[in-house]
């Protein structure tokens, strides 16, 4: 059986703050260019979409569909709003469902708690723990997972509307929880310091609202292409199965370190913890980021490593390393130029980021931009923390290297 990666945490042009763009189309091609084997259709809770999903869509008669050679899992996201002990929550979840037919079954019971039309990644006004019955109860092989559990805003553990054990939110429908989203601001490492999580799968998606954007999350399988073969492999998390994560460098995450955006605020927990959550510069609250929400909640010290724990690697989208080598933005003509000339060179992105060897790259690209490819594989490389919504920046090419590379050149003049 090939190895595939999947990706099953996307949206479509209907959610909110999402590309006008996205399309099956759009997404399939993207879906090649990166060499994702297994995409999510994102927000078939809205009407509108599932027409288009089941216009573009063929059914391969597995639980997948398929659009120009790249399989779809029907996947959405939604929201739920509920009191609690007289406080807010507000959780996201990523829905899985085995057909278009069991999609229609689910929209028409969850339209009782909420306007599905009204955005791609709807509000529902009920508890977790009843769209864990509601959605399964539909069709017990359809799945829901907690989606970027860690963000201080919309997860499960967040600082801001979540709580400190899966079991508080979802009670009696915990035991049908079996994988967690561990989202961009942490990652499998992070999350393997609270022993009470080891039971569940530690999948990584995207939650792209761009086509491009697609994959800079994913997963790796090894089993059949066909939803009941990967979601055994996350309830079993077999190794020989659910081979790998590909993850965001955590620190690049929107969320990862605590602070105020607005007063430019940047903390990291051991910081917070000795100055106080209100900004010095306004006073308003500060947002408690990933980290420090980890650090409060871990039983086990950092580097912990659980038997049997899934492998994870980390990874730089190639546009990103290809704009630090240049030193130009992201979505110039002359990165963009870059980029499509290796992808066509080597097949896919994962390929160039993960697979190809040094010496190969080397002969297609420039020396730095090979260079920046393999420091990422290494983590050679300096992240600033994201914070309160606002990405990290990553420096793949450090200020020591230019001021050698100044020194080099200097030398030849002599």
């Amino acid at each position: 059986m090939p190895k595939f990666i999947a990706d099953v945490h996307v949206h479509s042009r209907y959610s909110r703050a999402c590309s006008k763009d996205l399309s099956v189309a759009e997404l399939a091609k993207w879906a090649a260019i990166k060499g994702i084997g297994v995409l999510g259709t994102g927000d078939f809770t809205h009407p509108l979409w599932v027409e288009e999903l089941r216009a573009a869509l063929r059914d391969t008669g597995d639980g997948l569909y398929e659009h120009a050679g790249v399989r779809f899992m029907p996947t959405s996201e939604v929201n739920t709003l509920f009191y609690r002990a007289g406080r807010a929550h507000q959780i996201h979840h990523i829905l899985m469902a085995p057909s278009l037919e069991t999609v229609e079954r689910i929209n028409r019971e969850l339209a009782s708690f909420g306007d599905l039309a009204l955005d791609g990644r709807p509000m529902l006004r009920m508890e977790a723990k009843q769209l864990v019955k509601t959605v399964i109860g539909v069709d017990p092989r359809a799945a829901v997972v907690p989606a970027h559990a860690w963000t201080p805003h919309f997860s499960v553990f967040g600082s801001n509307s979540g709580f400190d054990r899966i079991e508080d939110c979802f009670e009696e429908e915990t035991g049908k929880i079996f994988a967690l989203e561990t989202g961009l601001s942490s990652d499998p490492a992070m999350n393997r310091r609270l022993s009470a999580l080891d039971r569940y799968a530690l999948i990584s998606n995207s939650d792209a609202h761009s086509a491009h954007r697609i994959g800079r999350e994913a997963n790796l399988f090894d089993c059949e292409m066909t939803y009941d073969a990967i979601l055994g492999a996350l309830k079993t998390r077999d190794r020989t199965k659910f081979l790998s994560t590909i993850e965001f460098f955590p620190e690049e995450g929107k969320y990862h370190y605590d602070g105020h955006r607005t007063c430019g605020i940047r903390w990291a927990p051991s910081e917070t913890k000795q100055r106080g959550t209100r900004c010095p510069v306004c006073g308003r609250k500060l947002t408690v980021g990933v980290m420090h929400r980890v650090e409060t909640l871990a039983d086990r010290p950092e580097g912990a490593q659980p038997e049997n724990a899934i492998p994870f690697k980390r990874m730089v989208p190639l546009d990103e390393i290809i704009a630090d080598a240049l030193e130009a933005g992201v979505g110039t003509k002359g990165v963009e130029r870059e980029y499509q000339q290796l992808v066509h060179a080597f097949g896919t992105e994962f390929t160039v980021l993960l697979d190809t060897p040094v010496e190969a790259l080397r002969r297609m690209t420039s020396a730095k931009i090979a260079d920046g490819i393999v420091r990422v594989r290494e983590g050679r490389i300096e992240v600033e923390p994201g914070y309160d919504g606002e990405y990290g920046n990553v420096h793949i090419f450090t200020t020591a290297d230019a001021v050698q590379a100044a020194g080099e050149q200097q030398m030849t003049l002599f």
